[in-house]
């Protein structure tokens, strides 16, 4: 049975279907998308949208791009999948593309950011006992509290969130955590054994943290006297997110290694990839890492034309300016709508509304800004994210922002609080 043949009004249907069949590890907001294109969205039932979250920076290139979907589909007239038994036409020049833009010699090709993840702890684990020499079994990893890397077993593992771990035991340990952006608290946590730093330039679903200034900037002087690998994830802050190509660059450092995913996949397919130099990368060899779709010629076809699409059509440089733009008519809410907001905070087209928990909570506010035609998603019962593609106009952010202030306003009459 489908929509035209029920009584049932579509949007009920569909979200009916999923509560009936599905598991419960999602609680999506009750929009049932049916078509998008660039930065717009439209429901089951013809209603329009913008989209203001970009799937979690994976389509930063907007919804269906015409030139990855074109480059997909001259790749799937030839062939889409034939694993890493052999070589292909695609998967090579988009290693190489990848590499001239990160400024890494070797590019490990995987599907989704957890799976990057999975693979920098096992390279900085062998890196660390054929290389730094620490007995196999004590390498030591330091993790930020309020990360998040994914939800494998191994990475809830290092959580700091208990809703992530509650359960999913045993973890087999090896990592040490330190306080994020807290130079002596991470001193405190490393040991001889600590082989890496594995961190995210900017915390999104801690709430979207940056780091203070010159964090990054010390933590790599760290990790250089201290022969540790410092492994950037930055499966949502990379290919442009923060109005550079890297957040790393930001404070003018270079990791050791990198971590690529989200956006790598041009908002088509899940495309991850874990970027070292050899003398990091040189600990795998044949048959001790891998994965079937990992590399396939239809992945490497797409997210190829997705790096060209960012970078010649300028979306990197774009984005720096749209998100001061965003950040300037995100602050004129804040000061309109006291005491509601409590910081909005971020960099480039990431940023988080933190509210405050005694006026609203996130949840009830991205309801209503569905309700009004702007889509977004909560992250820690406070936050509101804005991360648009990097193709959104400045007319668009105009027009989710004044959603925006009206939800705000509607919220604080509730509240009972005068208009300033």
């Amino acid at each position: 049975m489908d929509a035209s043949s029920s009584n049932t009004n579509p949007t009920d249907l569909y979200v009916g279907k999923e509560a009936r069949f599905g598991a419960r590890n999602y609680a999506p907001v009750p929009v049932v998308v049916d078509h998008a294109r660039d930065c717009l969205v439209w429901d089951v039932e013809g209603r329009e949208y913008i989209d203001i979250m970009g799937a979690y920076s994976a389509v930063s290139h907007g919804h269906l791009h015409p030139r990855v979907v074109a480059a997909a589909e001259r790749q799937l007239q030839k062939v889409a999948v034939m694993s890493r038994a052999y070589y292909s036409t695609t998967l090579g020049p988009f290693l190489e593309k990848l590499s001239a833009l990160t400024g890494f010699e070797r590019i490990l090709p995987m599907n989704t950011g957890a799976e990057a993840v999975e693979t920098a702890i096992k390279c900085a684990r062998r890196w660390g006992h054929q290389v730094k020499g620490i007995p196999d079994g004590r390498q030591r990893i330091l993790v930020a509290r309020g990360n998040f890397h994914g939800r494998t077993s191994t990475i809830i593992g290092f959580s700091s969130e208990e809703e992530y771990r509650t359960g999913f035991g045993p973890f087999d340990g090896g990592f040490q955590h330190f306080d994020y952006g807290d130079m002596a608290s991470l001193k405190a946590a490393a040991s001889v054994d600590t082989c890496a730093v594995l961190i995210e330039p900017i915390q999104g679903e801690a709430g979207v943290r940056v780091p203070p200034p010159g964090f990054f900037r010390e933590l790599r002087d760290w990790c250089t006297a201290n022969n540790v690998l410092l492994i950037d994830d930055e499966v949502q802050a990379g290919l442009g997110r923060t109005g550079k190509w890297f957040a790393f660059e930001h404070e003018g450092i270079r990791p050791d290694a990198l971590i690529l995913g989200k956006a790598l996949g041009a908002g088509l397919l899940p495309v991850s990839a874990f970027c070292a130099d050899d003398r990091v990368m040189q600990v795998f060899t044949p048959n001790s890492h891998g994965s079937t779709f990992g590399g396939n010629a239809l992945a490497a076809a797409v997210a190829l034309e997705g790096l060209k699409v960012l970078e010649e059509e300028h979306l990197v440089d774009q984005c720096a300016e749209k998100g001061d733009y965003l950040f300037a008519r995100l602050r004129e809410v804040q000061a309109e709508v006291q005491p509601l907001i409590r910081d909005v905070r971020g960099r480039g087209l990431w940023v988080g509304v933190d509210l405050e928990p005694s006026c609203a909570t996130a949840r009830q506010l991205v309801e209503r800004l569905a309700r009004g035609g702007v889509l977004s998603k909560e992250t820690h019962a406070t936050v509101i994210r804005f991360a648009p593609p990097l193709t959104i106009t400045h007319a668009l952010i105009d027009r989710a922002v004044d959603v925006f202030r009206q939800v705000c306003q509607e919220k604080l009459r509730e509240l009972g609080v005068p208009k300033p």
